[in-house]
């Protein structure tokens, strides 16, 4: 993959896994690199008002913040999730590719299927570069 855009099978396979495990709970997609940000998916009723740019500076951090969490009793770094008002913003990072998802509210469990669907699509992403 280059610094163009997402891969269109990349991200029908990111859209797909995000819509089997989180339903009509997700609000949006983007996928990441250091150099490219792309929304995959904004569901309808959102504003596309978003500051993608913004964000991506902040959760591309997640980089080189894995680090900082190997070799620790808690295991290996798996997701970060955050917490708003309104929903909540999810981000897997494998190897150079990264994606945060937004949602409704939802259980602690389907983060976790979320989590590892993210997982296998961006290991076999970083896998085909």
């Amino acid at each position: 993959m280059d610094d163009e855009a997402i891969d269109p099978m990349l991200a029908d396979e990111l859209l797909s896994a995000c819509r089997t495990t989180v339903g009509d709970e997700l609000r949006s997609i983007t996928y990441f690199t250091e150099d490219v940000v792309e929304q995959v998916y904004l569901r309808s009723d959102l504003d596309r008002t978003a500051d993608l740019v913004g964000f991506a500076d902040h959760e591309r951090l997640g980089f080189r913040s894995q680090s900082a969490y190997r070799n620790t009793q808690l295991g290996e770094y798996l997701a970060t999730v955050r917490l708003f008002e309104n929903g909540y913003l999810s981000r897997v990072i494998r190897g150079p590719h990264g994606v945060w998802v937004t949602t409704d509210e939802m259980s602690m469990d389907r983060f976790e299927e979320l989590t590892s669907a993210l997982e296998a699509i961006l290991d076999e992403a970083e896998s085909d570069d």
